[in-house]
């Protein structure tokens, strides 16, 4: 699906914003056997429990084996049981509700997912680490249609499916998609916390995907370059970061002007997408080289190949 780029820099200050992130916690994920697990997916009887765990007795194989060789449940099923039985969240029989672009969450175990868990290897050990100070980090990229929406979902989800709490921040205020990558309620979100408005409730969480939230932009505003410029913002990142173990930031492609370096500078980090056969080079080194020269640390450069 793509592939990581070397790169490196430092991080930003001001006046209070709502607290936009009252009470959310994800729901608990609980150690269940995996019979029990494919029992309730699959709405199986008593005799059919019993018919699958004769068996199991006679041919010497697992629950999962049993259940599949039967036919009253999938080898799908049996991954969704295991993944639960791990803590590995992901939603193999709610596509249509996640979207078809979360690959990482519908698709987890293939090679754009694997890509996927790769670059966040990466990122915790140039981004995410316990001996620098704590950033958010923002997915920038020089023209539109470089894929970077479709890449910092999946990269938001695959941070959540290592259990710490994952905030997706939309802080595209010109084109947002987010919500729509989500399913999730648009009305309110931060355009509404930038522009001072008292929002509540505005951080979603996404089913199926304990500890994953996506915070979206909500009414797309006139002014979008002014409120990300506003000390509001910074403070927000600052609040989030104490409340979440990563925040992804979704920004405007840059060619629509400086909103996305902005959001970069008061994220603390940067990662740059490019779409290979789309992006100028001139353009991806003119912005390459104005993160370089910003406060926000250059993450790397991933090249989009699909």
């Amino acid at each position: 699906m793509a592939t990581f780029r070397d790169a490196s820099a430092a991080a930003p200050h001001l006046h209070p914003v709502p607290n936009p992130v009252e009470d959310v916690k994800p729901t608990a994920v609980h150690d269940r056997p995996i019979g029990d697990i494919i029992r309730r997916k699959k709405n199986l009887s008593a005799e059919q429990v019993d018919q699958v765990l004769q068996f199991q007795r006679e041919k010497g194989v697992r629950f999962g084996e049993a259940v599949v060789a039967l036919g009253l449940a999938s080898d799908d099923d049996v991954m969704f049981a295991l993944s639960q039985q791990f803590h590995y969240p992901y939603a193999p029989d709610d596509r249509r509700q996640l979207g078809s672009e979360l690959v990482t969450a519908t698709q987890p175990f293939s090679h754009q997912a694997e890509a996927f868990r790769a670059i966040r290897s990466q990122l915790m050990m140039r981004v995410f680490t316990n001996d620098e100070p704590r950033r958010a980090l923002a997915i920038i990229s020089p023209d539109s249609g470089d894929g970077k929406t479709f890449f910092s979902a999946n990269l938001a989800v695959v941070l959540s499916q290592l259990g710490g709490r994952t905030l997706l921040v939309d802080a595209d205020l010109r084109g947002p998609r987010q919500h729509e990558v989500f399913e999730l309620d648009s009305s309110s979100g931060l355009s509404g916390i930038l522009s001072g408005r008292a929002e509540t409730n505005v951080i979603k969480h996404v089913p199926n995907l304990p500890s994953l939230f996506v915070l979206p932009v909500g009414i797309t505003p006139p002014n979008p370059s002014e409120l990300v410029e506003r000390p509001a913002f910074g403070l927000l990142m600052r609040e989030l970061l104490t409340k979440f173990d990563h925040v992804i930031v979704d920004t405007p492609a840059a060619v629509y002007g400086s909103d996305a370096t902005v959001i970069a500078a008061k994220c603390g980090s940067a990662l740059v997408v490019a779409r290979q056969g789309k992006s100028k080079v001139s353009r991806l080194q003119d912005l390459v080289a104005t993160i370089s020269g910003s406060p926000a640390k250059l993450a790397g450069v991933i090249m989009n190949e699909h």
